[in-house]
């Protein structure tokens, strides 16, 4: 038996209590490509995202992440994943085409720490419109078409206040999520880790955050640009439009040039992510970070991200 593979992170399904503010955020100022607006809700792709969407906005009445989409490798992997996880006794909902725009037959569950997946391979990839359309044949939309305009979508950060050691093995034993760093602090525990099914240094990281009130909380959703002078353009946009942020800066653990922004619309913290390294070695040993590490680790150089105000998760997920 062939086991089923995750290929790839999809999209973030936002709900907001300011859909109108949320929209400008994204679409205006970050420089996202609307797709489809459909039963009120908005879905949105980067100019180098293929997929339907990456990001897609709903109106509520309070700020959180109904879903995070993940597509496999194989049409069959779905109904794999759908088996292995009744199997292990992790609840599974089955979503129909169509109901969630651009998007086939899926399902959803939620992590130990009840964080709510979706996993697909059914995806359109519609082509942009005239006004957009890229004459790169292997782009989707035009580059800098508006707002910061990142090229694609990167990585998840979920923080939680359970043991992140439970939830780094469920995501390695049930999904196949492969460890690349982490935090373990003096007394073993871990604090963090950061995982992928690509090159990418990670797809998802995990983050613990004892203080959270529910243990499925979300630290940042990410957008990666080609370069450091992409973040350092974010940055003035930012500021022009009277938004505050952090950063620029440089990580030690995954080696991003990064900024933080959050939504003005539902609070949700987007990491604007570039540089990094990618990882091909097929026996590659997650490197570990310790306690007397954390400076270093967090912020290399630049504006640290170790305040009160990074530290917090940022809405429920």
């Amino acid at each position: 038996m062939i086991l089923p593979e995750i290929a790839k992170l999809g999209h973030v399904a936002l709900v907001t209590p300011d859909f109108e503010k949320s929209l400008w955020f994204f679409r205006d100022v970050i420089g996202l490509e609307v797709t489809e607006e459909k039963n009120g809700t908005t879905y949105l792709r980067a100019w180098g995202d293929f997929e339907h969407h990456t990001l897609s906005l709903t109106p509520g009445d309070r700020a959180y992440i109904d879903h995070i989409g993940w597509r496999t490798k194989r049409h069959e992997d779905v109904e794999g994943f759908a088996q292995l996880l009744k199997k292990a006794g992790t609840e599974v909902r089955w979503i129909e085409a169509g109901e969630e725009a651009g998007q086939g037959r899926a399902i959803r569950f939620k992590l130990p720490s009840q964080h709510s997946f979706e996993i697909y391979y059914d995806i359109e990839k519609p082509k942009a419109d005239e006004k957009t359309r890229s004459v790169l044949k292997n782009q989707s939309h035009k580059a800098w078409n508006r707002g910061i305009s990142p090229r694609r979508f990167d990585h998840v950060n979920i923080a939680t206040s359970m043991d992140v050691a439970e939830i780094i093995d469920y995501l390695g034993t049930q999904l196949g999520f492969k460890l690349r760093e982490y935090v373990k602090y003096n007394n073993d525990t871990v604090m963090a880790g950061w995982m992928s099914v690509t090159p990418l240094v990670h797809d998802v990281a995990v983050i613990k955050r004892p203080e959270a009130k529910t243990p499925n909380q979300l630290h940042h959703i990410s957008y990666w640009s080609d370069n450091a002078q992409d973040i350092l353009r974010a940055a003035d946009i930012l500021k022009e439009n009277g938004i505050n942020f952090i950063g620029p800066g440089k990580h030690g653990i995954t080696q991003a040039f990064y900024l933080y922004v959050c939504d003005p619309g539902s609070g949700c913290r987007v990491e604007l992510f570039s540089n990094s390294y990618l990882i091909f070695e097929p026996d590659w040993e997650a490197v570990e970070w310790t306690e007397k590490d954390h400076s270093i680790g967090n912020t290399y150089w630049g504006d640290s991200v170790m305040g009160k105000e990074m530290n917090k998760p940022t809405i429920e997920a």
